[in-house]
């Protein structure tokens, strides 16, 4: 009986509470509390692009952050009499509440978002592979010396070159994204290294490569004069050291302290004079690897003898190869764009010649960089000297043989080294 009395006075004791608890509190307010956190999470859960960068996130991040900073500031500003009525107490007691459930959350998205950067670094740097710093020869370039800048040519020359370098830069600057400006191994192994003279030279076949590599070898000391050295020699030699070969310090070290230069040369004359070299002579090694190869694919009733040896390949044909997504056989550094040769965005060229201009500009770079008054640049036909050279006039005769359309797509597959070197339309209907 005692127990049964005490249990029944602990339930009415309980409901009497309960009853109080609810009579003294707003029932508004327990509304609005209950609801803030709904309408917050959908009023501010970023929306599911694709598209959206982690910048624009962080941006609205540190946008909303500001706001709430503010909003923050001005309500502390203001002080709660007693007079004021319990709602907007209560209000404020919810604005209070929902400003710091907001700075919870962004806080915490910000971690995540730090948390997910740093992920991201950890994968970029596992994954990438061994880099060199961009190099930087704004403090390399070669100038002219006191006596020479009177000297009309000699400044007219130097202007030129600071033209070309101009054109090439805004080039890159408009049409390629190398923001990162690295170089790999890979982006120096056609260039030729002269520790001597402190010379670094991009080769860019069928612009005088040959005999550029006589000059480097004369500079080296390894020859007395370029018309003792023979083209087996220059090219099958190995005296020439390449950038590639160095260790990452050698290479960033001659990269900042070596002048570099390459010679180009009109991209469609260029691509002649490889045409000429490789398929109209007799060689052991295009003839099989690349004229086979393109018979096979391009021509229609082609001989057992043609496709036994690989010779003969007509012009017509091996623009089909070159302008082909799917080569029957890969790409050759006679006719590959000198961007991808070079990488003239990625290497700040220090000295940018032209074939066309090839006796000038050479002995011009050859007084830059203090060589021996006797060296000049070699004017003989390295090959097949009993022909003429490729000129514009040849040139234009080998691609009269192209449909309209054929020549467009040439002039497209060759446009950056047209545009980065500033080399006028070969055909006027090209667009």
């Amino acid at each position: 009986m005692r127990l049964t009395c005490m249990f029944s006075f602990i339930l009415l004791f309980g409901a009497a509470g309960l009853v109080v608890f609810i009579h003294l509190q707003d029932p508004e307010e327990i509304v609005h509390q209950q609801t803030p956190g709904i309408k917050y999470n959908m009023g501010f859960q970023q929306p599911k692009k694709d598209c959206v960068s982690s910048n624009n996130q962080e941006r609205r991040l540190r946008q909303n952050t500001a706001d709430g900073a503010a909003t923050a500031k001005q309500s502390d500003s203001v002080p709660l009499s007693a007079n004021v009525p319990t709602k907007l107490q209560s209000t404020d007691r919810r604005q209070s509440s929902i400003m710091f459930a907001m700075k919870d959350q962004q806080k915490g998205e910000e971690i995540n978002s730090a948390r997910l950067h740093k992920r991201r670094r950890r994968f970029i740097i596992k994954k990438s592979p061994i880099l060199i710093s961009m190099n930087s020869s704004i403090l390399n370039l070669p100038t002219l010396k006191s006596e020479d800048r009177n000297n009309h040519k000699w400044k007219s020359l130097y202007q030129i070159q600071r033209e070309r370098k101009r054109i090439m830069r805004e080039t890159c600057s408009k049409y390629k994204s190398n923001n990162r400006r690295i170089i790999t191994p890979y982006h120096v192994s056609r260039i030729f290294v002269e520790d001597k003279y402190r010379v670094l030279y991009c080769e860019v076949p069928k612009a005088g490569c040959s005999n550029w590599k006589r000059v480097l070898m004369v500079l080296n000391g390894l020859a007395s004069s370029t018309k003792d050295i023979q083209h087996n020699t220059v090219h099958y030699g190995n005296y020439l050291k390449r950038l590639d070969g160095f260790d990452h310090k050698g290479i960033y070290h001659r990269l900042n302290t070596y002048t570099k230069m390459l010679f180009i040369r009109e991209p469609f004359e260029k691509l002649v004079s490889a045409f000429r070299d490789k398929f109209e002579h007799p060689n052991n090694y295009y003839h099989p690897v690349f004229g086979k190869a393109i018979i096979s694919r391009y021509r229609v009733n082609a001989t057992k003898e043609a496709l036994r040896t690989g010779s003969g390949v007509k012009f017509k044909e091996f623009i089909q190869y070159l302008l082909d997504v799917h080569r029957p056989v890969g790409m050759d550094i006679h006719w590959d764009h000198v961007n991808r040769l070079c990488s003239p965005c990625l290497i700040d060229y220090d000295f940018v010649g032209k074939f066309e201009s090839m006796e000038e500009d050479a002995n011009f770079f050859l007084h830059l960089i203090g060589a021996p008054q006797n060296l000049t640049f070699p004017k003989f036909k390295d090959r097949h000297s009993n022909e003429e050279r490729t000129t514009t006039k040849i040139t234009q005769q080998y691609f009269a043989q192209l449909s309209p359309s054929q020549r467009q797509q040439s002039y497209d597959f060759y446009y950056m080294d047209y545009l980065m070197f500033n080399y006028s339309k070969p055909f006027e209907d090209l667009y």
